[in-house]
């Protein structure tokens, strides 16, 4: 079966803003982030990648842009399911202020138990991206061969919640799962088992630097903003 290249879209507006984005229109990178797309091509220079599936959120659409421009002849798709977790009510919220929702305690320590208001659940988030990369394994293999490579660019908690579905992990265990913006995840996929092969490969090490304010013990929602 294929092999899966996750690329987390890049650092974005509302990263550097501190707020939870989920599917609020008009996010885009910022000025890291382009740069971080723009490098993309080049990390991946090595993969024959034979498709590209992105979320349909301006973030991930502009991260691809350059990879789509290096490589003109590569088919791209946009799959709805590997979209951003619907977070309803929190989305577009400061995440200092949603650290004392009382729901957050759930998030961090029971995330398979949390449902946001008027959004979905972790729970259904996980359960259509799983079946959105299976689907595309199959149609992958089918049109490109067993040891096809192939790309989809999505957001962290999706990512996050594909490695856990990889190695078998309950859900409630996916927030000590870490993925930085525009880092690189890699899942092969085999006919018993998958192998997760790479996981948040950046390149840059900046992110293990000791910070003047630690960043605590609970995991970012949405995925952080990544080195300062």
């Amino acid at each position: 079966m294929p092999t899966l290249i996750l690329v987390r879209h890049g650092r974005s507006t509302a990263n550097t803003a501190g707020l939870l984005a989920g599917w609020t229109p008009g996010v885009a990178l910022d000025e890291r982030g382009t740069e971080q797309a723009a490098a993309l091509p080049g990390r991946l220079a090595g993969l024959p990648i034979t498709e590209v599936v992105t979320s349909p959120l301006q973030r991930c659409q502009e991260t691809v842009q350059p990879l789509l421009d290096a490589r003109p002849g590569l088919a791209a798709h946009t799959d709805e399911r590997i979209g951003e977790c619907h977070y309803g009510d929190w989305s577009g919220r400061k995440l200092s202020e949603l650290k004392d929702e009382p729901l957050m305690e759930v998030v961090q320590a029971h995330p398979s138990a949390a449902a946001f208001p008027g959004g979905e659940s972790l729970r259904a988030m996980q359960t259509r991206a799983a079946e959105a990369v299976r689907e595309w394994n199959a149609r992958v293999e089918r049109d490109h061969g067993a040891d096809a490579v192939y790309l989809m660019c999505s957001h962290g908690d999706i990512i996050k919640s594909l490695v856990a579905d990889a190695l078998g992990l309950h859900l409630d265990l996916f927030q000590r799962i870490s993925v930085e913006p525009c880092s690189v995840t890699a899942i092969r996929y085999t006919r018993l088992r998958p192998f997760l092969v790479r996981l948040g490969d950046t390149g840059d090490f900046a992110s293990l630097a000791p910070r003047e304010e630690p960043p605590g013990d609970d995991a970012p929602v949405g995925g952080g903003a990544g080195a300062p």
